[in-house]
């Protein structure tokens, strides 16, 4: 518990890293964060406008809160190749994507709001194809329908998110095949 004097049109920073870290180590368990604002003589007064009451001056809470993720994870070589927008490489290789969920308009995701998720392109020439035997083999047999092979994820990881359900219920929750690791042709 914290109490802080404030002034009027003031921000107030408050440091809630070891909190939510306990939050990840439980994810189980319901915790929750609770700020209460109140003046001298208990009142509410941290408030704004309601956007929904322009003529009847209905006041809501406000609260603004931003996550940065600190981690540094470290990266292990991969077969796949990694190139950038500008890469020549016209082979399958890996791209960095970054995906911003606010540029969908996903405002129900809490955090991370953005997210390195990755994609892969580019060509299978023959050559490339002798990494991966069942891509060689269906190159081979040619089957009617098959389009030859294909630039595609070969390893893919989850992500942590944290996020709001239908009912406005704060959830954690691990998201499978969100960044791709590596790429090969299938």
């Amino acid at each position: 518990m914290s109490r802080k004097e404030l002034k009027i049109g003031k921000w107030v920073k408050v440091n809630v890293t070891n909190m939510v870290a306990e939050f990840f180590r439980l994810p189980r368990e319901n915790l929750a964060i609770v700020v209460r604002v109140q003046d001298s003589k208990n009142r509410m007064s941290l408030v704004v406008p309601h956007p929904s009451s322009e003529s009847n001056n209905a006041l809501m809470p406000y609260i603004e809160v931003s996550l940065r993720d600190n981690s540094h994870k470290r990266t292990r070589r991969t077969i796949g190749m990694d190139c950038t927008e500008n890469s020549k490489e016209v082979r399958c290789c890996r791209y960095p994507l970054a995906v911003n969920f606010e540029e969908f308009g996903w405002d129900w995701i809490i955090a991370p709001k953005q997210y390195d998720a990755n994609y892969c392109s580019g060509e299978c020439p023959y050559s490339f194809l002798q990494k991966y035997p069942h891509t060689h083999i269906v190159h081979l047999a040619a089957p009617q329908g098959s389009g030859g092979p294909c630039c595609a994820p070969r390893r893919m990881s989850s992500i942590s998110m944290l996020y709001f359900d239908h009912d406005l219920n704060i959830i954690y929750g691990t998201i499978p095949g969100m960044v791709v690791e590596s790429c090969g042709c299938s």
